[in-house]
């Protein structure tokens, strides 16, 4: 507590105030000084209208910032993951900060960095809002996942790219048809979805991020991850003596972290997995968590579309 008092005090002095309500403008001092009020989850925030100095606390931000055309000054990490995503290439991460992980942001990195915008998520960073929104104007999007193409245009709208943004997921959805399009009969091919994770086996629904794009091909998925009758449709759990529930025409695999790859390694070397229809048949494949899971973003979803077409040809 009396790290965060010296944070908050700290950013006073600076005379950054909250901004939900109105009281300040914490950006007077950026660019030419206007500002944009941003609807989300926890209100309504005044932003830079070209803001220069973004923190981002959630992996679908960093693809978000990234995708069009801005490099955050910091960044949380995946806790397993303990990376940013290096599917943009080493190149586009130079220069960023690390600034705790996900369900904890390192205030005091974050205050350090002068920002003039800061991207979370109310699902994760929920209780830091008051603390961070006393450090610069901070914008939360409601939920992960399900709501990612929501949350990729709100981000777009809090960075002063939104018609970029709205281009981006149009490009990305266009081109989702035509893979779909390119297999004939997308919807009689099953997509199965799995993913280990420490101490559990995953497997994901229509509502998780890459059900989703696999979805947006007209792909089908096996009854099993459908998840019907369930209120949560992202993932469920399979344990490894019942691994015979993620079988489909085609098997996608990935492991978040170095523990869950051991994992990986055992369950698939064992007989239950290795009498898969599809691992007999050489259609199962291991992809990368960051894509298919951490990534969350438009960019991700155009690497989930590069799988789908590498390992399903028409």
């Amino acid at each position: 507590m009396r790290r965060l008092a010296a944070v908050l005090t700290t950013a006073l002095a600076l005379g950054v105030g909250l901004t939900a309500c109105g009281e300040s403008d914490p950006v007077a001092d950026a660019g030419t000084g206007e500002t944009r009020e941003i609807s989300h989850a926890m209100g309504a925030t005044k932003v830079p209208a070209a803001p220069k100095r973004v923190v981002v606390l959630d992996t679908d931000k960093i693809d978000t910032a990234l995708s069009l055309g801005v490099t955050p000054v910091g960044a949380a990490t995946a806790g397993e993951a303990k990376s940013w995503p290096t599917y943009f290439g080493a190149e586009k991460l130079t220069g960023i900060t690390e600034v705790g992980v996900l369900t904890e942001p390192d205030l005091e990195a974050i205050n350090a960095l002068k920002p003039d915008l800061i991207l979370g998520s109310k699902f994760r960073q929920e209780k830091f809002y008051d603390e961070l929104s006393a450090i610069a104007p901070t914008v939360f999007t409601e939920k992960v996942g399900v709501t990612w193409k929501e949350n990729f245009l709100l981000d777009g709208r809090a960075l002063g790219k939104e018609q970029e943004a709205k281009d981006l997921l149009a490009t990305y959805e266009k081109r989702a048809k035509d893979v779909g399009a390119k297999l004939g009969d997308p919807g009689a091919r099953k997509v199965s979805i799995v993913r280990f994770i420490p101490g559990n086996i995953r497997v994901y629904g229509p509502d998780s991020f890459s059900g989703i794009v696999v979805g947006d091909t007209g792909l089908g998925r096996p009854e099993r991850q459908r998840l019907d009758g369930k209120e949560d449709k992202r993932f469920d759990l399979v344990s490894a003596e019942r691994v015979n529930e993620v079988d489909g025409d085609v098997v996608f695999v990935t492991a978040y972290g170095e523990k869950a790859a051991a994992e990986q390694a055992k369950v698939t070397a064992g007989s239950l997995w290795q009498g898969l229809s599809a691992v007999k048949a050489g259609r199962a494949h291991v992809v990368s968590d960051e894509t298919w899971m951490t990534g969350i973003g438009v960019t991700a979803a155009n690497k989930i579309l590069d799988d789908l077409e590498k390992h399903l040809p028409a």
